[in-house]
């Protein structure tokens, strides 16, 4: 069975930072695309970033230069490093594995998404 476990979440103060894991179980991660979503209050889930099996990046514009994810193949895990928090960053983050891979999801392609792990809360407040 394939699995994504996030964890790392918590409470940071605005200007922060923050990083999150995701391991992953039942597959290696480097033979998928694995992204990074995430639902804030009272808004639908959307598009963090994203990493492919390749190592290629993609990042939603909210979030570029502000946020970077990587890969430990070692370790079958994926992070994602959250820097210069802002209060709308504020929610539950995801990892899980764009159906049609990273560059479709980031150009306008399917938002089709499988294998979503539990989530951890991030949340940005003074």
């Amino acid at each position: 069975q394939l699995q994504l476990v996030e964890s790392g979440g918590g409470l940071v103060q605005p200007g922060g930072s923050l990083t999150l894991s995701c391991v992953a179980s039942g597959f290696t991660l480097n033979d998928y695309a694995v992204g990074w979503f995430r639902q804030a209050p009272g808004k639908e889930r959307e598009g963090v970033s994203c990493i492919t099996s390749d190592g290629n990046l993609y990042y939603a514009d909210s979030v570029k230069a502000r946020f970077t994810s990587s890969r430990d193949d070692a370790k079958n895990t994926m992070f994602l490093q959250m820097n210069s928090l802002k209060p709308e960053d504020t929610g539950v983050y995801y990892c899980a594995t764009p159906l049609h891979g990273c560059w479709g999801y980031y150009n306008g392609g399917s938002h089709e998404v499988a294998n979503w792990g539990p989530g951890t809360q991030v949340t940005v407040s003074s």
